[in-house]
């Protein structure tokens, strides 16, 4: 049988209100607070996922030199 690397990708996503002189400064007030862990993205923000074939070519290189 063949090996495959199969990579699995999530998105998770959050709407944030926050009140801000600007779009700059209210961009950087959220991810500051992102940073700091402040705002912690969890399963409730599952929005999708991808699956799929990961091109690992050192797979097949191994397994030729075995």
């Amino acid at each position: 049988m063949k090996k495959y690397n199969i990579q699995i990708t999530e998105y998770l996503q959050r709407i944030i209100t926050v009140e801000a002189e600007s779009e700059e400064d209210a961009i950087a007030m959220v991810e500051s607070e992102y940073d700091l862990a402040h705002i912690v993205l969890d399963y409730s923000d599952f929005t999708g996922k991808d699956i799929e074939i990961y091109p690992d070519f050192t797979t097949t290189s191994y397994k030729n030199k075995l």
